[in-house]
Formats: C-alpha cells, structure tokens, sequence
C-alpha cells in the first residue's frame, strides 16, 4: 500500500487527532506522521476548540488532502472497501454512518464538560450537569448497538469506523470516572483494551506536559 501523511496535534489532547489515526489503521493504510508543534498557534487554537475551521487531522495521500475525520472515513472507504471499516449490510451501514455522524457533529457539553486528557485518571469527577443529556445518550446508542449487533463493537465483531469516532468518547468516560450502565462500561473496556488504543495512548503518555490550560479549558 501507498505511504501517506498524516498530520496530528497532540496525542494526548486531540480526540480529533486520535480519530483519524484510527481510521487510517482500520484501513489498513501505511502513514507517516507530521506532528504540529504544541507551541504552535493553530494547533492551540485546535486543541481549545477555538478554530472555525479545524485542519487537523489532516491526510495526504496520492495527490489529494483531506481534513475532518468524517472525510477521511469515507475517502478510505472508497480506496479499501474491503477493509471492513463499515458494515457489509446496506442497512446496517447506514446505521453506522448515522451514530458517527452524531458524535462527530454535536454533544458540545460533553467535550467541555471532559476534555480529553489520557494521562488522567480520576476517582472522582464533578460532571456538569448540562453535560447528562449528552452523556444519556451515547449511552443510548451504544445500548442499541450492543444489542442489535452482538458486541464487543458497535456494530458486531469488528471495529468499524463509528469505535473509531468514539473511541475518545470512551476513553473520556474512563479519565473522569463518569458513572456508567454495566453495558457501557464494558464497551468502555472494549475500547480501552483495543491494541491500537494502546498504542496511541502509549504515545500519549510520553508526549510533554507543555499545555497546562487544556486541563481546565474547553
């Protein structure tokens, strides 16, 4: 397979970052990666979600440059179909593309409310309460899910790309000790013990501690 170039910002900070590394591994696609400098302007303002236009994750590949994870998915779909990155089934891959396009695109108070930080793990975490209805639902889908598919991932046996788009989710609910159903915390554990999961946050844990206001930022 072609060797492309993925762009990251922190590991330990950007679920974003996290994403669409994920993706590329789930494609089976060979990337070396560029990381932004934590000192960097626009890599501050990605991390703090202060951008309107967030660049990062950002693949190079054969000529064509695509940025948002959600684009990634589906150019890496298209180039690997047999990858198995989303359900073989029509229905079931819509599916699929629905639960990740919801994280994707909303629950803003649960990413103020837990920012992600994998270095941390707390007993106890005071969770806003705004921060409830979005944390009631992903519980929801990940009910319905497990469920309707069998587990130990969303959509079955495999990971797809919607564990891939919550794989922060997950890892956010394990940091802050956020109270979870059975079901979920097992998902969780699912996630946690995902060998690229690992991997990633092993690469976190190394990074420098160089962004002290992100434990308190958005």
């Amino acid at each position: 397979m072609a060797v492309a170039e993925l762009t990251l910002s922190s590991k330990n900070y950007s679920s974003w970052s996290l994403r669409g590394w994920l993706l590329c591994r789930l494609a089976g696609l060979q990337v070396v990666e560029k990381l932004i400098a934590l000192d960097d302007p626009e890599s501050r303002a990605e991390l703090l979600l202060l951008s309107p236009s967030v660049l990062v994750p950002r693949l190079t590949h054969e000529g064509a440059g695509v940025w948002d994870t959600l684009a990634i998915a589906e150019y890496l779909h298209e180039l690997y179909p047999d990858a198995g990155m989303y359900p073989a089934d029509r229905i079931i891959r819509a599916h699929c593309r629905s639960v990740s396009g919801e994280i994707h695109s909303g629950f803003a108070n649960l990413r103020s409310a837990l920012p992600m930080n994998l270095k941390v793990r707390h007993a106890r975490f005071p969770v806003f309460p705004g921060a409830r209805p979005d944390i009631e639902r992903v519980e929801a889908i990940w009910a319905e899910c497990l469920d309707n598919y069998g587990g130990p991932w969303l959509f079955g046996d495999r990971p797809t790309v919607a564990d891939a788009m919550f794989a922060p989710v997950a890892q956010r609910f394990l940091s802050y000790a956020v109270p979870l159903t059975q079901k979920s915390a097992a998902y969780c554990q699912t996630i946690n013990g995902w060998p690229l999961m690992r991997e990633w946050i092993d690469a976190a844990r190394a990074e420098p501690d160089e962004l002290i206001e992100l434990e308190t930022e958005f």
